[in-house]
């Protein structure tokens, strides 16, 4: 391995390795190898029409092991119309019709043939279906979308995938990627919970490019987010995270894929792919970034943060704990619910599971704190109110927020900022508590609201219409949410994450970003500390007191203020 933490890996595609000569492959690894370092290689066999021929395959894995690399397959299931296949479907992106006798046992070839050259062999994110010809209608019956797809694709799995490669080559190890659209994982036929019981291990996408213009809607926060989610639902399993160089209009864009699936802690950085790489000045800054981001792993323990719970085959204000994860607020999205927690965050996506509410009363009738998003309270104020967990609501009214006030602090308020609709929430007086309120002339509504039940609370937390307006809401208010949801310390600021580790040490990134300059911010802690230290360079950073209202009265923090340049990584740690 050329760094401490991780592999770092390359995907070769079909159409690169059915056409790479000798002296090109050789020319193509001094490069990859001077600039990033290869430990292994994904090579593969088959992506739509192209199946590389056995010879080219043991030419380059012959070459590729020679120089130490180690070499595993890759199979993208894509096909053209066969010989044999039915006519007359409309399919995105040639995904497999998995109704389709002569698809089908094309498909179970291909992977017997991965299988008698590989014992590793991984499944591009193709690995799905969209297929809506007259075969999967009549197949269909009536079943929805969603559970039709989950009986096929747990067929196909198992029986034209895994069984077939493991009985030509029963050591083989089939691993899934999972693509980085984990809110249309169902509708598709992705499986994480099934298949976790027929794939020997997973992958993660964790390619965001640029959120602002693709059709993806991925905040960057996603390389590290999804990272962590697919480690919750198969916990060591996972294998690595791989991203790419595509819609990545600058190098500090394509490096944040990178950087964030390390803070992951994902065992592989999947490059892809080989010949995107060649010439190319990403491959420069990866190489120079590589050897800093394996220094500020070292030492590091295991990530925490916040847990959100997003039950497998979910969708519902989908990636906005990305979002607030760039607010500076550590979290660890889990398709397992967080019983044992003292503190959940639960989305829309929570709605997904059935008994959500039993679980919510249960999780906050015995001490647990539970933050919940207008968009959840909507799914469920019916049944909410029914347990008497809260008497508030969310109306269809919104309400134009340019002022903000923080309750209780006379010092609390900004006015004639930037306008922000939030969605209209109605309580009962001194039944709940409004912690932080927006509003427009002389009306507002709460913007964090506090139920009280049991031994625990329940938070209605209200999110914007557009959810990018988060970040146009001022610290002063975000800083008052994260002291109620990380009470014991905090970051000030947004475009900015923080990832935390079990041995306390905090990894500080802020995004580069139009008219993001270099800033002071602010680090709170109600720990009894003497100062904070830069892992790397050693600086120390001095300590004062700060006091803010909760619940009518004072609270101490110790705060410091550290500098921070966009693009560039801080690790720290507080000095006791």
């Amino acid at each position: 391995m050329h760094y401490k933490n991780f592999k770092t890996v390359v995907y070769i595609p079909a159409l690169t390795a059915s056409t790479i000569t000798p002296d090109k492959l050789e020319s193509d690894y001094e490069f990859i190898e001077k600039y990033i370092g290869l430990d292994k290689v994904y090579l593969e066999t088959h992506r739509d029409g192209i199946e590389v021929a056995k010879e080219k395959l043991l030419m380059i894995k012959s070459f590729l092991e020679g120089k130490g690399v180690t070499v595993s397959g890759g199979i993208t299931t894509v096909l053209p119309d066969i010989e044999g296949s039915i006519p007359g479907k409309r399919r995105l992106f040639n995904t497999v019709c998995y109704t389709d006798p002569a698809m089908r046992n094309r498909i179970k070839k291909i992977s017997e043939y991965a299988a008698g050259l590989f014992d590793e062999i991984i499944l591009d994110d193709f690995f799905f279906t969209n297929c809506t010809c007259s075969s999967c209608i009549r197949q269909k019956g009536n079943r929805d979308w969603v559970s039709f797809r989950r009986d096929l694709m747990n067929d196909v799995s198992s029986n034209l995938i895994v069984k077939p490669a493991k009985t030509v080559n029963p050591n083989v190890r089939m691993v899934v990627k999972y693509p980085n659209w984990r809110e249309s994982y169902h509708y598709t036929g992705y499986l994480p919970k099934d298949q976790q019981d027929i794939f020997d291990a997973t992958y993660t996408g964790t390619e965001t490019r640029s959120p602002k213009y693709a059709d993806q809607h991925l905040p960057e926060y996603l390389s590290y987010s999804l990272v962590r989610y697919v480690e919750n639902a198969w916990p060591g399993r996972n294998g690595g995270g791989w991203f790419d160089t595509y819609q990545c209009w600058s190098a500090d864009r394509y490096l944040e894929q990178m950087y964030l699936t390390a803070f992951a802690k994902a065992k592989e950085l999947m490059f892809f792919q080989w010949s995107d790489l060649i010439n190319n000045y990403f491959a420069g800054g990866a190489g120079i970034q590589l050897n800093l981001i394996d220094r500020l792993l070292d030492g590091t323990g295991n990530p925490t943060g916040i847990p959100v719970y997003i039950p497998y085959e979910s969708s519902g204000e989908n990636h906005l704990e990305m979002r607030l994860g760039m607010l500076g607020i550590p979290l660890d999205p889990t398709p397992v619910f967080p019983r044992n927690k003292k503190l959940a965050l639960f989305t829309e996506s929570s709605a997904s599971d059935s008994d959500i509410v039993i679980k919510l009363k249960e999780f906050v009738e015995t001490g647990g704190d539970a933050v919940i998003t207008t968009g959840l309270m909507r799914q469920l104020q019916a049944e909410l109110k029914q347990t008497g967990l809260t008497e508030a609501s969310v109306t269809s009214r919104k309400i134009n927020v340019t002022r903000y006030q923080i309750t209780d602090d006379l010092a609390g308020y900004t006015d004639d900022v930037k306008s922000v609709v939030f969605p209209e929430i109605v309580h009962g007086n001194n039944a709940s508590w409004s912690l932080i309120n927006g509003g427009e002339g002389d009306y507002h509504t709460t913007l964090l609201l506090q139920s009280n039940y049991g031994k625990g609370r329940l938070f209605i937390l209200s999110i914007p219409d557009n959810p990018s307006d988060i970040y146009r809401i001022p610290n002063q208010i975000t800083d008052e949410f994260k002291r109620i949801i990380s009470p014991d310390e905090y970051i000030s600021g947004s475009d900015l994450s923080m990832f935390t580790y079990d041995d306390g040490s905090m990894i500080v990134y802020r995004y580069v970003k139009n008219n993001q300059r270099p800033a002071r911010i602010s680090l709170f802690t109600t720990k009894d500390v003497k100062c904070l230290r830069d892992v790397i360079s050693g600086e120390i950073f001095e300590i004062s007191d700060h006091y803010f209202l909760e619940n009518r009265e004072k609270k101490r923090y110790s705060v410091t203020d550290i500098p921070l340049v966009p693009g560039v990584i801080r690790k720290f740690k507080w000095e006791y």
